[in-house]
Parts: C-alpha cells; structure tokens; sequence
C-alpha cells in the first residue's frame, strides 16, 4: 500500500522535541523518564496504523536494528567507560593538538562518544591552569565527537544503522581521504588558533602549568582488550562470514558480554573517578524508541518517493543529509536519505552505471549522504549526541561555553567553508 503522508508528522514531531524541548522546557525535558513519555506518545499511533493494515515486516525490523544499536552504544558506553585517564601534563597547543589527534584516530574504533568520554576530562584538567581555553571544547566536538568517526560503523552511529542495513563495515575504511582532509585542516587551525591563545597566556598561569605536572596514567587497561572484541564481533560476526542463521543476535550477545565483563572486572573505584552514571546511554535509549518507531512510515514513503524528489548527485545528497543532521540527528537523517537513495535506485544507477552499487546505491550517493551525516553533526549541539556531553563537561570544568548560537557562529565560521572544499575536491 502507498503510505500516507501525515503518516510521517509523527517522525516529525519526535525530532522537533529533541530540538527544541531542551532550549524551551530544559528542566522537564532532563528527566529521561519525560523523554520515554514523549517517545511512547509518538509511537503508539505508528504503532497502531501499522498494524491496523497489516504493516508488520517493518516494524519487526525496526525492533532488530533497534536492538543492535543500543547494544552497540551501551558496550561501547560501558568499555569505554572504564578506562581512566589521568594526570595533568603542560598544556602547549602541540600536546592539545595531539590530544584531538589522537581523538580522531581512536573515534572510528571506539564510537565518538567513547573517545569523547575518554578524552575530553585528562584534556580539560591539562589545559585548568590556562584562562583562554574556550576553543579546546569546540574544536575537541569538530573533531572527536564528529569527524573522527568515519572511517567504520563503531564509529559513528549513522554508519552502524548503515552496516545495519547491509554496508560492508569495511566500505567505509574507502573515505579514508576525506577524513583525512578534514582533519588535517581542523587539526592546523586548531593549532594556529591555540598558538594564539597561547601567547595571550598570563606568565603566572603558565608557570603554574609548568610546575603542576603529573605524567598520564591509563588504567583499565583491559577495557582495551574488550573495545578489541567489539570491533572483531562487529566486523566478522555477520551474514558474510558466519551465514544468516548463525548470525542472528550473535553480534549481539557477545558484545552484551564484553561489556559485562568490563562491568564486572573493571574496580568500582576507577568507574566514580571517570564519573561514570548510566544517565547518557538511558536518555539515547528512551529517544531512539521513537525515533525507530516514528520513523517507520517515513522510511516506507521515501522508498516508495524516493525517485520524485530530484537529488541525483552526491553533493546534493551531501548536504541535504548534512543540513538536517545539524538541525536534527544524525542518525535517522542518514537513514531517511538512505531510503530515498533506495528508492531512486533505477534513475541514479542510470545516472551512474560505472558506479558500483552498494545496497543498491552507488556508492559515490552513498558517500555523499555518510559524510553529510557525519560531518555536518557538529554544525550544533544537537547534530550528535556526543556533542551535549562534552558542553556539559566543559561547563562543569568551568568552562562558559557558548549559547545555540554562540555555537552557531563557531561552525559557520570554521566549518561552511570546509564543506565546501569537501564538496568541490570529492563530490563533483
């Protein structure tokens, strides 16, 4: 059947409560039991016309991927969680350039918001003995709650519901290019930007970085060993390696394991250090409850409309993917312009017929639409999850970070003009 259009105000509606509930109703809106509530409203007419015409395949599959993403996002949460990093060590713009470049490489194996929850705490406590520091938060959300999660589905959770949906984890490793470029450029006018603030430093507040050194501690080092396992289990427990039947919820269960035994092994007193709550992982739970229901008819309609819209090249699908990923989430705008992808599958394969086919998208579509997902997440606070985190991180460390838009004029200032060097250099 043909899915009617309001059918889709629902989806509409659970986003624009994710938008803009924080800013109007902060207070009500922190509570995640506020956040279920909402979920639940939105879901059950879904829920109810779905089944009411016999709509039930797509709800099935809605459960399963829901599933395997928040046991993917809760390992990661839980490993990454016990592993602490501490001390306190001079706070030069080369160590803080290094501290984002070492964000960028290990976000893509242990998900943007586990090298954010593992970063951003030692690099704030480098950097307390410094005044202008304001920019360290703002460019640690560019690069390591964002960018640095490209390169494999842990890294970044509209990649995984892509892996979800049948994309090679290994497909990703091939826009090794543009993460690279990306970075790069961030990583040098960080450190221009540092350099500068650097030298505006008091004398006095140098010296105390200079005579306040602790050396960098790791503990929880078998968490390490653990964030290993899940990449293995993502990467060779699937329909490729182990067949259809022995993969069903495999992936699933031993990650669910992994996590357990970190959760077990891992000393209670490192997790309190870390300040570690189940607060974050709850909230992403309880939104993505409507988020995967409400979504359903959105996702059905784009499949079947798909061909109508009149996007037909990568850059259109870059950033009309990035735009509503920095107004919205990234991860359900990935999906809805992976089913409009989908369904204009036969006009953009004639468009491209030397291209090869990835989910029956070519796959430069299907770049455009990864990196608009991925990257243009850190246009605001509300692109990717991560991004919250660290404000509210930064703000405890004393930090007065920008408002919506203070934010705003950061991203457009740095990052406009890198997607368009994205767009000219990689998907014309």
């Amino acid at each position: 059947m043909t899915i009617p259009p309001w059918t889709t105000a629902f989806f509409a509606a659970m986003l624009a409560a994710i938008a803009i509930l924080p800013l109007v109703a902060g207070h009500w809106w922190h509570r995640n039991r506020n956040k279920l509530l909402v979920s639940v409203v939105l879901s059950l007419p879904v829920l109810l016309f779905l089944m009411a015409e016999g709509i039930y395949a797509p709800i099935g599959h809605a459960v399963e991927e829901y599933f395997a993403f928040i046991v993917l996002l809760g390992s990661l949460f839980v490993i990454s969680g016990g592993i602490l990093v501490e001390g306190d060590i001079r706070a030069t713009p080369l160590v803080n350039t290094g501290f984002l470049a070492l964000g960028a490489l290990l976000a893509s194996f242990m998900g943007t918001t586990g090298a954010s929850m593992l970063l951003i705490r030692p690099l704030l406590r480098t950097n307390s003995e410094r005044k202008f520091t304001l920019h360290t938060p703002i460019f640690f959300i560019f690069i390591v709650s964002n960018v640095g999660g490209l390169l494999t589905p842990l890294g970044d959770p509209p990649l995984f519901l892509g892996y979800l949906r049948g994309v090679p984890f290994e497909w990703t490793f091939g826009l090794w290019k543009e993460w690279l470029f990306v970075s790069v450029v961030l990583l040098t006018v960080y450190f221009v930007l540092d350099s500068r603030a650097y030298r505006k430093e008091r004398s006095v507040d140098i010296a105390s970085d200079q005579q306040q050194v602790q050396p960098l501690k790791v503990s929880g080092t078998l968490n390490l060993l653990l964030l290993l396992g899940i990449v293995l289990a993502v990467a060779f427990l699937n329909e490729k390696y182990i067949g259809a039947a022995a993969h069903y919820l495999t992936r699933e269960w031993v990650m669910i394991g992994l996590a357990a035994l970190s959760w077990f092994l891992t000393p209670k007193l490192l997790r309190e250090k870390q300040a570690f709550s189940f607060g974050p992982i709850v909230e992403v739970a309880v939104l993505f409850v409507g988020i995967f229901i409400t979504m359903i008819p959105a996702l059905l309609l784009l499949e079947q409309k798909g061909g109508q819209l009149g996007l037909t090249h990568p850059w259109h699908f870059f950033w009309a993917t990035g735009l509503l990923s920095a107004l919205l989430d990234n991860a359900p705008t990935y999906l809805a312009f992976f089913s409009l992808a989908q369904g204009a599958s036969a006009e953009l394969g004639a468009l491209y017929p030397a291209v090869e086919m990835v989910q029956r998208i070519p796959a430069n579509i299907l770049a455009g639409i990864a990196l608009g997902a991925v990257f243009m997440g850190a246009m605001t606070y509300i692109g990717n999850g991560p991004n919250f985190i660290v404000k509210a991180i930064a703000e405890e460390s004393g930090i007065a970070m920008p408002s919506f838009g203070g934010y705003l004029k950061w991203s457009f200032a740095v990052l406009l003009p890198l997607w368009v060097a994205v767009t000219l250099l990689f998907l014309l």
